[in-house]
């Protein structure tokens, strides 16, 4: 079961967000009816660890295996959607493909759980200004390369 608890009028996420880097690009999943990227991850579940989850979370979204590198942050990230208060704590990995072909990926990836609608593409860390990534935070944290850290993100 997701870590996920209605409390009075927030709903609780405990979630996990990878980053992958290749050739100066990061992996960010994008809706395609959403002006804005995110992190690829998802809800802990029950009895998982944070770094269990985030390797769960890839191999289930994009078919790849992979493996954590570093820890880079936990976020707190407070924000509204659908009319509902969100207080989300993430927790982001720096993670890399296990196999040496996958490390060679540089097209847009499908999501292979039958979602249409999601795409992970790569976005160049030197336009990273040019882009809407949600918790907007994580732009800060990547540009400022000074790992691990603590931040809270409100909207």
């Amino acid at each position: 079961m997701d870590l996920t608890i209605d409390v009075e009028d927030y709903r609780l996420n405990i979630r996990v967000g990878g980053i992958i880097e290749h050739e100066n690009k990061i992996l960010l999943h994008k809706e395609t009816d959403k002006n804005y990227y995110a992190l690829i991850g998802g809800r802990i579940q029950t009895g998982e660890s944070s770094e269990h989850a985030i390797i769960r979370e890839m191999e289930e979204e994009i078919g790849k295996k992979v493996e954590v590198k570093n820890y880079i942050a936990t976020i707190e990230n407070f924000f509204e959607a659908n009319d509902k208060k969100y207080q989300e704590i993430l927790f982001a990995y720096k993670m890399e493909f296990t196999n040496e072909n996958d490390k060679l990926i540089t097209k847009t990836i499908k999501n292979i759980e039958g979602n249409d609608n999601l795409n992970y593409e790569w976005i160049d860390l030197n336009k990273i200004d040019e882009y809407d990534i949600k918790p907007k935070i994580i732009k800060e944290i990547l540009k400022d390369k000074n790992f691990p850290v603590h931040k809270i993100n409100e909207t």
